[in-house]
């Protein structure tokens, strides 16, 4: 086909208008200060978080969902288990879906009703991750050229990991999901990432805290408060740690 000057000038001039527009990510922690801060926090090891004492994914996503950063722990993208990177996206998701500016909610803490039987059964399938935005070329993961980088990743987890952020001033501005442990460790490493970066003041929560800590009380397949999570098994018991959790690390407006 012959195409034109007059024609492939038009082309150019309106093709730039259907080009997406940058995310804003002015509110989220850039990769190199997520990394930094998750690296200090994993370093503590199993004793001060729990579990196995693993290397970890995290992503940060803005209130669109669109994600702002993928890293990891490790020295490279193989010292975390690679099925960790997606999933952490999706943590992220889900808490920045299910959270606004007066309730937040863990992902940990939708556990309980998306079992059968519960008010959310079939939330973990309602949504799944976006498979164009997860793969690309490996050698990208975990950097500023990740595939997910700029695109909404989606997906749905109904277990420990993932924290909506709060700016100072009380406003929900997206989330962040970590993964490569146990699920109540990949909770505890996440909570304290979000407190050194001071995107934890928490409105309200469903926790005795007020707050969206992870609630140890699923206990014969039910949760008392119905927003409970099984303690995890492997590696160091983390009740303890996520029982102190607010107390050591307390939510709301800062106070330092």
């Amino acid at each position: 086909m012959i195409v034109s000057t007059k024609h492939l000038s038009l082309m150019l001039f309106v093709t730039p208008c259907f080009a997406q527009s940058k995310p804003d990510c002015s509110e989220i922690p850039d990769a190199a200060h997520l990394r930094s801060t998750l690296q200090s926090v994993v370093r503590e090891g199993s004793s001060k978080n729990g579990g196995l004492g693993n290397q970890e994914w995290a992503t940060v996503v803005n209130r669109d969902g669109v994600v702002c950063a993928v890293v990891f722990s490790g020295q490279t993208r193989s010292d975390q288990w690679p099925g960790s990177r997606v999933i952490s996206a999706s943590k992220a998701n889900t808490a920045n879906g299910l959270s606004g500016n007066n309730y937040a909610l863990s992902t940990a803490n939708v556990y309980a009703a998306s079992q059968p039987g519960g008010s959310l059964y079939s939330l973990a399938t309602s949504a799944p991750p976006n498979a164009n935005a997860a793969f690309g070329d490996p050698a990208t993961f975990g950097t500023p050229s990740d595939p997910m980088v700029g695109k909404a990743a989606g997906g749905i987890i109904v277990f420990g990991g993932g924290l909506p952020l709060y700016s100072s001033r009380g406003v929900i501005v997206g989330a962040i999901g970590l993964s490569g442990d146990t699920s109540c460790t990949d909770h505890i490493i996440a909570w304290k990432v979000r407190h050194e970066l001071r995107l934890d003041a928490v409105p309200m929560g469903p926790s005795a805290e007020h707050n969206d800590n992870l609630i140890l009380d699923w206990q014969n397949n039910m949760s008392v408060s119905g927003f409970g999570h099984p303690s995890c098994k492997g590696g160091v018991v983390p009740d303890a740690i996520i029982n102190q959790l607010s107390k050591q690390m307390p939510t709301g407006p800062p106070k330092r």
